[in-house]
């Protein structure tokens, strides 16, 4: 279910830009944060501190951002920013979070939230000890179209009792032994984070609500890969994963993220099991779809209004200002997220 913060009055003077520094820079940042940020009016990006000074004035030439900071030490630290943009893997969203919040900056974090559950705990009570901060996680954007027509069928039982959802993470892609790994299968940059899990967990958290129980098994099929050096390095993050369990609301669950399973006729779905019909969130054409005894399937139209569109940006911002709450996500119900994660770590069996 949507995460919706409890509401703070913020002060902020609404005749003073808001001024943000950012700590990394990549792909996702300069596609979506960078611009989004820029186009709101009275917002500034004044600093930028990527992993090398080269990248770090490569980005600030881009995007005409005044100076550099050798350092996210330095930038967090730099008294000229209101907000400090986290973009960087989730090794450093702890430290970068906690010190910002500590310097009394605002702090919007790429997700994951953190590496594991005791880092999201220090951040939720950095963040706690701060109320009249904003403390925001990136949310997942997968479901973001769907999420408000599908909450409101299940709610209504549109399908009936919701018993049981099966959730299909990024199970398209047969077995490949020689690609290189990836950020995401190195636990020194991705903590406990096991390919897509938590992304998918929290667009189904945001329709069905959260897990009431978490069992997994997860397999490595290749051992070893090439890291960045060109040196073999053992895998220790699944690149197989299935998570079964029951919902708070009593239904039952089964999440499969996978590498290996090529030609799934499901690569990216969700689908929800009523006692009177079924839905099925089908990601790889777009379509929301409905079936019931003696029916096909046939695809849904989601009403104008339901249709959530990704405003991270504003939201982070609009917050700022004192002119909305933080719902997609805030620290506490990202810490949720990060709790599963924890569970489905010590579940494993490999």
């Amino acid at each position: 279910m949507a995460s919706v913060s409890s509401s703070v009055i913020l002060e902020f003077d609404m005749s003073k830009a808001v001024r943000i520094g950012i700590v990394g820079a990549g792909g996702n940042t300069r596609a979506k944060h960078l611009p989004g940020f820029l186009g709101i009016e009275g917002v500034r990006v004044d600093a930028v501190c990527n992993r090398s000074e080269e990248s770090s004035r490569n980005v600030a030439g881009e995007w005409q951002i005044d100076r550099i900071h050798r350092s996210w030490q330095d930038l967090v630290a730099d008294p000229e920013l209101d907000a400090v943009m986290i973009g960087t893997w989730p090794y450093l969203h702890a430290p970068i979070s906690i010190a910002a919040l500590e310097a009394g900056k605002h702090v919007l974090t790429e997700a994951r939230m953190a590496m594991n559950q005791a880092e999201a705990e220090e951040m939720l009570a950095a963040s706690e000890a701060r109320p009249n901060l904003v403390a925001q996680v990136v949310p997942s954007p997968f479901t973001l179209p769907w999420d408000q027509t599908l909450t409101r069928l299940i709610q209504e039982e549109f399908i009936g009792e919701l018993l049981a959802v099966d959730v299909f993470a990024n199970a398209g892609a047969f077995l490949n032994a020689e690609r290189p790994m990836t950020w995401r299968e190195d636990r020194d940059l991705s903590g406990l984070n096991t390919m897509v899990l938590g992304i998918y967990y929290e667009a189904l958290a945001r329709s069905c609500g959260h897990a009431a129980s978490v069992q997994a098994r997860g397999q490595i099929r290749v051992r070893e890969r090439k890291n960045a050096e060109g040196e073999l390095q053992a895998m220790q993050i699944p690149d197989h994963l299935d998570v079964f369990g029951e919902l708070e609301n009593g239904a039952s669950y089964h999440i499969r993220c996978s590498q290996v399973t090529g030609a799934c006729p499901t690569p990216n779905d969700f689908l929800f099991y009523g006692s009177k019909g079924s839905l099925r969130l089908n990601l790889s054409s777009r379509e929301l779809q409905y079936c019931a005894p003696g029916l096909d399937w046939i695809e849904l139209q989601v009403p104008d209004h339901e249709q959530q569109q990704w405003r991270v940006e504003e939201e982070f911002i609009g917050a700022i200002r004192g002119e909305e709450d933080i719902r997609l996500t805030s620290f506490p119900e990202a810490f949720k997220y990060m709790r599963f994660t924890q569970q489905v770590h010590d579940s494993l069996s490999l």
